[in-house]
């Protein structure tokens, strides 16, 4: 029975490592770091829009507000990082504090909001439910049939922001602003030291079950051990870099 209770966070994070690795080497091969925090944070600003007029929504209205705030939200920071390319760090950033506080400012108007923005940066990936974990499995698929058959794609902007604006919006709400990032980021840092793109999603999946055991073994949050995990993924890249 816990092995079977255990099957959705498992499944979410395979599909997180086939959807955000390929997805993360993109975003440091383009120098953008701050798109996946000002994309994840406008695409939690589409899932609250929705409880302020509706308290309970139903899972694809929810889904549905965050896919498309998203999109827009990756939209924004494209013509951002075409139109201003010196300074498109630094607007995208201002993107995401902007986002940011609208969503502070949109979860004081609800009274379970505080709890459900708490969700969206930190989700308790052990809780993740199966038709948001099935969401993300089909787009993990599209992400990854692309970066395997056809990389070249994924190189597009026509084809990278859009399907990188939905990956985020499945991704933020079955495992939490944070932990999106670290799997964006830390295991791309290995890609950039010229490590294989199916390696690097190993390395992160090993990652994942290590955090996943430390938060079943010690009972603390698992979104934030697999962070943890994660994060020093992608800080031993760094270190081996320093040692070679």
């Amino acid at each position: 029975m816990d092995s079977f209770w255990l099957a959705a966070p498992a499944t979410a994070l395979f599909f997180a490592c086939l959807a955000l690795v390929p997805l993360g080497a993109q975003v440091l091969t383009r120098g953008v770091v701050f798109i996946d925090l000002a994309v994840a944070q406008v695409a939690a600003c589409g899932a609250l829009a929705v409880g302020l007029w509706n308290p309970h929504p139903p899972a694809w209205l929810a889904g549905g507000s965050a896919a498309a705030a998203a999109l827009l939200g990756a939209a924004w920071v494209r013509a951002l990082a075409a139109r201003w390319p010196a300074q498109r760090e630094a607007l995208i950033g201002l993107v995401y504090v902007a986002a940011a506080s609208a969503a502070i400012v949109m979860a004081a108007q609800h009274p379970h909001g505080r709890e459900q923005l708490t969700a969206l940066l930190a989700a308790d990936v052990l809780w993740a439910p199966w038709p948001a974990t099935l969401l993300l499995g089909g787009l993990a698929a599209a992400v990854a049939a692309l970066a395997w058959a056809r990389p070249g794609w994924l190189a597009r902007d026509a084809v990278f922001y859009p399907l990188f604006a939905l990956a985020l919006s499945a991704a933020v709400p079955v495992l939490g602003l944070y932990l999106v990032f670290a799997f964006l980021i830390a295991p791309a840092l290995w890609t950039r030291r010229g490590l294989a793109l199916p390696a690097a999603v190993t390395l992160a999946a090993l990652a994942a079950v290590a955090g996943l055991a430390a938060s079943w073994a010690l009972d603390w949050p698992s979104g934030a051990c697999i962070a943890v995990a994660l994060t020093v993924l992608g800080l031993s890249a760094a270190l081996r870099r320093l040692a070679a």
